[in-house]
């Protein structure tokens, strides 16, 4: 079993792994930055070959509308399973089996024929894709205790940047080598497979570092009806759900609706891209400043109301200032590593964080699901974008409620 174990079992537990020496911090480091560059290609990757994809696949609009909503039922639901396999192997473990499995599904995804397999490996990849989005937290908390806001902006930005690369190298990999989707979806699978041997690289060096007694197996009273009974979880459920929700209607809408506001769709492209690329910097100030702080309500709210004017003006005229509603909801989407800094902050220890990042992320993704769905309905039964942003931007305000009591400075477990 890897000693990592996210446990109690003595009270400095993660002050010992905090000082367990500066080899072992850079290396956590660049296994964090590794497992969050991997987060979302998987998914990212996939939009603009989608077309090719269909076409030799031949797969029906159906099947393509069900693989995007894929990724958040499938953190959802594997994500909840994380912190079991967290106690039985380590965090740090679980995640190179979840980066393990992640290469394998995203190295054999381009080689099959049949849309139920491209469609089942994807879900493989994804599965181990949320086993890392529940439980980097919870390592920052164990390795990182003194710098939680800093480590979790590092790793968002790595997640934004490996977001943003993957969309936009995908298509020209593929045409270096003849216009192959295959090759151009293929060739993310090299990333995942450096994560692995780093993961197990930072489970060994802990195993050096811990205490003899590190590998028993640990018998613990459950902690997970505490954490349900918490109003302050369920108030980060509430948020990351609602965030989730809005990013994954500007990740599906946003350019459809610049470009039925007249705009051109390299435009279009252009100013969604832009929602994207602010994350990358603003995912570390951001969680390096909310860190800091005891509490993260006041962020949690000037967040909320950057979005609601990227709405509002999006809803009034879109075409007059479409720039600024792109960097208002660019800066709002940074909610989501607000979310996972709140997390790490709310959790007193590493085991606390562990269970409380799949219980936020498992019921907050589910929570996520409908939004897209509704917003698609009302545009296609209403004229134009009015109704959907109205819906939206109630959406918003109850985002802003539930950041307001999540960011107070209270602590769980």
């Amino acid at each position: 079993m890897a000693s990592d174990e996210l446990t109690s079992r003595h009270p400095s537990q993660s002050r010992r792994d905090a000082l367990a020496g500066p080899g072992a911090r850079r290396l956590a480091v660049v296994a964090l930055v590794l497992a969050a560059l991997n987060l979302r290609p998987a998914v990212t990757s996939l939009g603009p070959v989608l077309e090719e994809v269909r076409d030799s696949l031949a797969m029906s609009g159906t099947v393509a509308g069900l693989l995007t909503s894929i990724p958040a039922a499938c953190f959802a639901v594997i994500g909840s399973t994380a912190p079991r396999l967290a106690r039985r192997y380590g965090p740090s473990g679980a995640i190179a089996v979840g980066a393990s499995v992640l290469t394998l599904g995203l190295a054999l995804r381009p080689l099959v024929a049949s849309t139920i397999l491209f469609v089942a490996l994807s879900t493989f990849a994804l599965a181990g894709i949320a086993i890392a989005n529940v439980l980097l937290p919870a390592v920052v908390k164990q390795r990182f205790p003194d710098r939680v806001g800093a480590m979790t902006g590092l790793y968002s930005m790595a997640l934004n940047a490996g977001a943003s690369s993957a969309a936009a190298v995908t298509v020209p990999v593929s045409e270096a080598f003849g216009g192959d989707w295959r090759l151009g979806l293929g060739v993310w699978a090299a990333l995942a497979a450096a994560a692995v041997p780093t993961w197990l690289a930072v489970a060994r060096r802990r195993d050096r570092a811990a205490d003899p007694g590190a590998d028993a197996p640990v018998q613990k009273a459950p902690a997970g009806a505490r954490i349900t009974r918490d109003p302050t979880a369920w108030a980060l459920t509430a948020y990351f759900g609602l965030q989730a929700s809005s990013a994954y209607i500007i990740i599906g809408w946003l350019a459809q609706m610049f470009r039925d506001a007249g705009l051109s769709a390299g435009a279009a492209g252009l100013l969604f891209s832009v929602t994207s690329l602010l994350g990358v910097p603003l995912s570390f100030l951001l969680s390096a400043v909310a860190g800091r702080l005891p509490n993260q309500s006041g962020i949690a709210a000037v967040m909320g109301v950057c979005g609601m004017a990227g709405y509002a003006g999006l809803w009034s005229a879109p075409a007059s200032a479409p720039w600024l509603w792109a960097v208002l909801l660019g800066v709002a989407n940074c909610s989501f590593p607000l979310a996972l800094t709140m997390i790490g902050m709310r959790g007193r220890d590493g085991d606390t964080v562990a269970r409380l990042s799949g219980f936020v992320q498992g019921f907050g993704y589910l929570l996520s699901i409908p939004g897209p769905v509704v917003v698609g309905a009302l545009y296609q039964h209403s004229d134009g974008w009015r109704a959907p942003l109205l819906f939206v931007m109630v959406l918003t305000l109850l985002q802003i409620g539930a950041g307001l009591l999540a960011g107070r400075d209270r602590q769980i477990g």
